[in-house]
């Protein structure tokens, strides 16, 4: 029994002294003379140079929060300082890594176990630097040797924490250059705070950005779910980000909250993210979540957009959008996010773009050979004016503001900014769109606007193209190759059943109106630009108006201020009754030709000859009357309208007073032009008589009147 006690004792006394031994070396050791085998060591794991520069020391202490027995056992802390990991050699920068200092505390008893227990590792001012080149090489991939099995040891580590961070990250291959400061919060912030805060500044800055006020942001049922997410409440943030750099030559700034390090490591759990960036002139703000984030997993969130123009987003998102006036939308955001594979839905979001309203949802898929762009868009008030943009037009200055390169020269109309067709071909789409409500001023009696947009190898199609005018419609559908060089547009348009007095419904006399405008043109052309496409113009364009009215008050109002000139000069200013219009004008390489253009009124005909030349920009048109029989009706000389498009010239042929009596010969001259555009003549009432055109065009169907008809 009393050799038992002894046995018993020994081990214990032995354990004591080897527990003494370990405390002994651990707190006298130099633990410096230990940093050659570890920078070794460790460099070989890494297949880059690792070096503990500075002081390594460990000493003991009581861990904090334990109690009983395992409270009074000291644990070991380690201290390392001036820590640095190279760079491979053809990085600029030698150093991938330095840290003043990294502490660490390692629980004892689970050593027993194998498993190394580590509760908070402690940084120092890390500093990172990454770098990628053109080919694709990085820094931040490190060549490991290769498993020779599991290991008996297990790794826990629970909290990575630090003072300050900065990384430098340079990547060639994308064209970032960007310093960031990462710093601790001190305490988390819970989402809706976070997402509260988020939501104020992005809607401001949307009210800086369009003008929009408060309202024309607000609240939807997808805005009110994401905040009432269950998932997301529970997320906290604990670090801030600050970043300044330059990605693809423009300024990038952002400012950004995540959650804890550690939980990176976990694929299944959602990671808190939130940003705030700029972007050239673009603002990209976002709150919400990204799952396995080492690998870029799905990201869900809250985004916000606004700019000075949406084209902008294209270097950034690398999606093909069109020139817009200052935009701001929200939604959310839900990604797929995979190599070549990922795909977006914005979905739910509202907006501004200039002073129209927009909506709707968005999807961008990678898959495939290129990306594609699907969904539908509605605008429940659209500016026209807002239009603009989609085809190089706006003020000089509108088009500073949205980093237009190409000057609009000061004696052109035409716009002569290029259509960005090198864009086109980055990705594909197939995008319906609906403007409910088109607000223009009287002149532009536009109610609204429809259209499928589809866009394949580069293709750009809009058909149909429908705007709702005047109670009837203008259909057409249109399409512009842009994988050629020089662009080649096709157009085919048709108007019908234009209401007279819906065109000028503040022109009193034009109330009393039963005509209509019925059109068709067929065109081709050439060009990367609205002036070069309109200066190649090649095809036929007919018209017919019947039952009308003209003087120069209703002409004013059309903002005609040559056609005004000129009634001025036929008629006074009397209102005339049209019996009928007809034009037929044929456009050989920009210059369309009056094949026929003449009005048939109840006291003359009156006959427009000459060419518009969109290459150039120039009128040359002359209008001649002929009086019908023997009214008493003195008309002036014939008139002209030459000049430029910018500054037309209108003006009275000198030369003798046409006539009387010339009615029939330009009859005989014009029927068999006007007997083309015949189909045109479609009656209001779907009865033959309703049209004032029909005895004309039954009159040209005959035999033309022979040349000496009275």
């Amino acid at each position: 029994m009393r050799r038992g006690r002894k046995i018993v004792a020994w081990v214990v006394g032995i354990l004591v002294l080897l527990i003494v031994a370990v405390v002994l070396f651990i707190a006298f050791f130099d633990w410096n003379r230990l940093k050659p085998t570890i920078n070794e060591k460790v460099s070989e794991a890494i297949g880059r140079p690792f070096a503990i520069r500075g002081d390594l020391s460990a000493h003991w202490s009581r861990e904090p929060g334990e109690s009983g027995l395992v409270g009074w056992i000291p644990w070991p802390h380690f201290t390392a300082r001036d820590i640095s990991v190279s760079n491979p050699s053809w990085a600029k920068n030698r150093q991938f890594a330095t840290l003043d200092t990294v502490e660490f505390r390692l629980s004892p008893f689970p050593l027993i176990a194998h498993r190394i227990v580590i509760p908070e590792v402690r940084l120092g001012q890390p500093h990172v630097a990454l770098e990628r080149t053109k080919n694709g090489d990085n820094t931040w991939t490190f060549k490991l040797p290769e498993s020779a099995g599991p290991s008996e040891w297990q790794l826990e580590l629970n909290a990575i924490a630090f003072d300050k961070g900065h990384i430098d990250l340079t990547d060639a291959m994308n064209r970032i250059t960007m310093g960031i400061d990462v710093t601790p919060l001190g305490k988390g912030i819970p989402f809706d705070e976070i997402m509260a805060q988020q939501e104020t500044d992005a809607r401001a800055q949307a009210k800086r950005t369009t003008g929009a006020s408060a309202k024309t942001m607000a609240k939807t049922d997808a805005d009110e779910k994401d905040r009432q997410d269950t998932t997301k409440k529970k997320q906290v943030y604990y670090f801030a980000w600050d970043a300044k750099g330059t990605y693809k030559q423009a300024t990038l700034s952002a400012k950004a909250r995540t959650g804890g390090v550690l939980a990176l490591r976990d694929a299944d759990k959602p990671f808190p993210v939130q940003a705030d960036a700029r972007f050239g002139d673009t603002h990209i703000a976002f709150v919400g979540t990204l799952t396995d984030p080492l690998n870029m997993g799905a990201l869900d969130v809250r985004l916000w957009f606004s700019g000075t123009s949406m084209s902008h987003l294209y270097d950034l998102t690398g999606v093909t959008l069109p020139d817009t006036p200052p935009f701001a939308t929200e939604g959310h955001l839900r990604a797929n996010l995979k190599k070549g594979a990922s795909v977006y839905t914005y979905e739910n979001f509202s907006g501004r773009v200039g002073g129209s309203d927009l909506g709707g949802s968005l999807v961008y898929d990678t898959r495939g050979t290129r990306p594609k762009l699907s969904g539908s868009l509605k605008s429940n008030q659209l500016l026209f004016s807002d239009l603009a943009p989609l085809i190089g037009g706006g003020s000089d200055k509108e088009k500073a503001e949205r980093g237009d390169t190409v000057a609009q020269p000061a004696d052109k109309v035409l716009p002569v900014e290029p259509f960005k067709t090198d864009r086109w071909n980055a990705m594909d789409a197939d995008v319906t769109f609906t403007g409910v409500k088109i607000v223009h001023g009287e002149r532009l009696p536009i109610d609204n606007l429809s259209t499928h947009l589809i866009m394949q190898d580069a293709v750009l199609t809009l058909d149909p193209l429908k705007f709702g005018v005047a109670g009837g419609t203008v259909g057409s559908n249109i399409k512009l190759d842009g994988s050629r060089t020089p662009m080649k547009g096709g157009f085919n348009l048709g108007a019908r059943h234009l209401k007279l007095k819906q065109l000028f419904p503040s022109f009193a006399p034009m109330q009393t109106s039963f005509g209509e405008l019925n059109g068709d043109a067929s065109l081709t052309a050439t060009g990367n630009s609205p002036a070069a496409l309109l200066g190649t113009l090649n095809g036929e364009v007919k018209l017919l108006i019947d039952d009308g009215a003209i003087s120069s008050s209703l002409l004013e109002l059309a903002g005609l201020n040559v056609g005004s000139y000129a009634v001025n000069k036929l008629f006074g200013d009397e209102v005339v009754k049209i019996n009928c219009m007809a034009a037929d004008l044929v456009s050989t390489d920009g210059v369309m030709d009056s094949k026929l253009f003449a009005f048939d009124t109840e006291k003359a005909l009156i006959n427009v000859t000459g060419n518009v030349n969109f290459r150039d920009e120039k009128l040359d048109l002359d209008i001649v009357p002929h009086t019908k029989g023997f009214r008493i009706f003195s008309l002036r000389s014939p008139l002209y309208v030459h000049g430029t498009f910018k500054n037309p010239s209108p003006g009275v042929h000198a030369g003798p007073l046409i006539l009387r009596g010339g009615g029939a010969v330009a009859l005989a001259v014009f029927a068999a032009p006007v007997a083309a555009v015949a189909a045109l003549a479609v009656p209001e009432s779907g009865q033959a008589d309703a049209t004032h055109c029909k005895p004309l065009l039954d009159d040209l169907r005959k035999a033309p009147p022979k040349a000496n008809a009275k």
